[in-house]
């Protein structure tokens, strides 16, 4: 894995540092911060302290304990996430906490790295939806479809109709639990930026977003219905992501992802190697 560089993990640490105070408080653990959700949405995660001075203590195993204590008493799934370059030992000690830490690489596109738009089926549109788009609940269903352990007797792709009628059950559900209502804000509020690929009929086909702040961002659930992949919409997502990140003001555009095969197509758009999250078996993906 390429040495990620200085400047560049700064600017990602600093990323990972400042968004979730968008949505949550930071809670302070000594060398460990917290992030707790001032409103509904997925939890956040406890990671390093990212204002501690240097030369402060290296977090132990009480440091932890404590952090995981304050999760339980919130109810919300005992997850850390971090820049595995910023804290070099805290994966053993989280290990040694009884907690099994997964590796995502990470890949940035070089600043100066020209992506054009990537060729899309006869039919599909690429568009950044707006806080009322009439597509957004559904685009918002997308990856609950995309990310979706295969059901059992399943050996492929869901066929079309069946895939919009679970994309139909998960918009209603959304709606339900308040899901919906809480992007719109964010979108309104310009923290959130989401791209669907779709249909002729305005049904989303693939979908993904980004939260830009400090002229950095990452590219975050990029996700294709069963039915619907094999056709280049992931790239396609992908570029528009970065084309409006670039419109926008942002200059380091970077990503995680936990296959091979989709760091394959990332790679073919210009993406590089450049460091490794860390982060606990099963937390909850944030969106």
């Amino acid at each position: 894995m390429r040495r990620m560089s200085d400047p560049l993990r700064d600017r990602i640490e600093r990323y990972y540092a400042t968004v979730p105070l968008l949505f949550a408080d930071a809670e302070d653990f000594g060398p460990l911060c917290l992030f707790v959700r001032k409103e509904p949405g997925a939890p956040y995660y406890g990671g390093p302290s990212h204002a501690r001075p240097t030369g402060a203590a290296p977090v132990d195993a009480a440091d932890i304990a404590r952090v995981r204590a304050r999760q339980r008493e919130l109810g919300v799934p005992q997850a850390f996430e971090w820049l595995a370059e910023s804290a070099p030992a805290l994966r053993a000690r989280i290990e040694a906490a009884g907690l099994l830490v997964l590796r995502r690489p990470l890949m940035v596109l070089p600043a100066h790295h020209p992506l054009p738009p990537q060729p899309l089926p006869d039919g599909v549109t690429l568009r950044a939806l707006t806080a009322d788009d009439p597509a957004l609940p559904a685009a918002l269903a997308v990856p609950h479809l995309a990310f979706a352990e295969p059901r059992a007797g399943e050996c492929g792709p869901a066929t079309g109709p069946s895939d919009r009628a679970e994309l139909s059950r998960r918009s209603e559900a959304l709606t339900g639990d308040g899901t919906v209502a809480a992007v719109r804000s964010t979108i309104r509020a310009g923290h959130k930026i989401l791209v669907a690929a779709l249909a002729p009929d305005g049904t989303p086909l693939a979908t993904g977003h980004y939260h830009p702040a400090n002229a950095t961002t990452e590219i975050g659930g990029v996700g294709t219905l069963p039915s619907a992949r094999r056709q280049g919409l992931a790239a396609a997502v992908t570029a528009a992501l970065v084309a409006h990140a670039r419109a926008h003001g942002v200059e380091t555009v970077f990503l995680a992802y936990a296959q091979e095969t989709v760091a394959r197509v990332y790679a073919r758009l210009g993406f590089r190697p450049a460091g490794t999250t860390l982060l606990i078996a099963g937390q909850p993906a944030r969106s």
